[in-house]
């Protein structure tokens, strides 16, 4: 399989999924928006990631290149490619498909269970079970786009996953992180001085992140096994 990705930012990439598509020996490739690099043909890729990032899917105007973005995202889920979007990914799914995204009422930060509505248990989904200890690094939310099926919730952020048939899948988790990516963020963003009732502070989210992380590699490799594997 061929996979391509977005990356937004040089320290939002692929961490866990670059591990399991190696493991898998799926062919990876990358448009980093941030060095300029030109889209694919999308006839050329057999699925599409889009990572996470700082910026709103609202700053299209700051970031030109979003739009061309989206338009790319639109045409790939016309097409019925495997479309997965994490974090930014997700909302700008959302907005490409017409949804409004938005600033939301507060961050989301740190280590909080993420609960999966009884329609995950119909999709690949279903390998987290029906309730599990999730990454979060987020300040906007979304609404769904027509056609999607809302899957899961968090206490902080109603919508935390949805669904378009079966190659359309969003997530505004980050199942995908390393313990060295809570790092990378911190120190990027330095947006974690008050922690807050949905921020935790670093210190916190270090010590919970290798127990959490054992837990979550088995059900997210075979979550992107089922996802990528299944017809669309």
């Amino acid at each position: 399989m061929k996979l391509h990705y977005f990356e937004h930012v040089p320290y939002e990439g692929l961490d866990r999924v670059g591990v399991w598509a190696t493991q898998r020996g799926h062919g990876v490739s990358v448009t980093r928006f941030h060095a300029g690099d030109p889209l694919p043909e999308l006839a050329s890729i057999d699925a599409l990631l889009i990572m996470g990032g700082p910026m709103g899917v609202y700053e299209a105007e700051r970031f030109p290149w979003m739009k061309e973005e989206m338009h790319f995202i639109r045409q790939a889920i016309q097409e019925k490619k495997k479309v997965l979007g994490i974090c930014l990914g997700s909302q700008l799914i959302a907005g490409a498909l017409g949804a409004n995204v938005y600033p939301h009422t507060q961050k989301e930060i740190g280590w909080w269970p993420v609960r999966f509505r009884p329609e995950a248990q119909k999709t690949p989904l279903k390998s987290f079970g029906t309730e599990a200890m999730m990454y979060h690094w987020h300040g906007d939310t979304f609404d769904l786009p027509k056609e999607a099926v809302w899957l899961a919730s968090s206490a902080a952020c109603k919508h935390q996953a949805y669904a378009i048939g079966n190659h359309v899948m969003a997530l505004q988790c980050h199942p995908e992180i390393t313990r060295e990516t809570i790092g990378r963020w911190v120190q990027e963003s330095g947006s974690i001085k008050n922690p807050s009732r949905f921020v935790m502070s670093e210190e916190q989210m270090t010590y919970l992140a290798d127990g959490y992380l054992a837990v979550l590699g088995p059900p997210l490799f075979q979550f992107l096994d089922d996802f990528f594997t299944a017809p669309s």
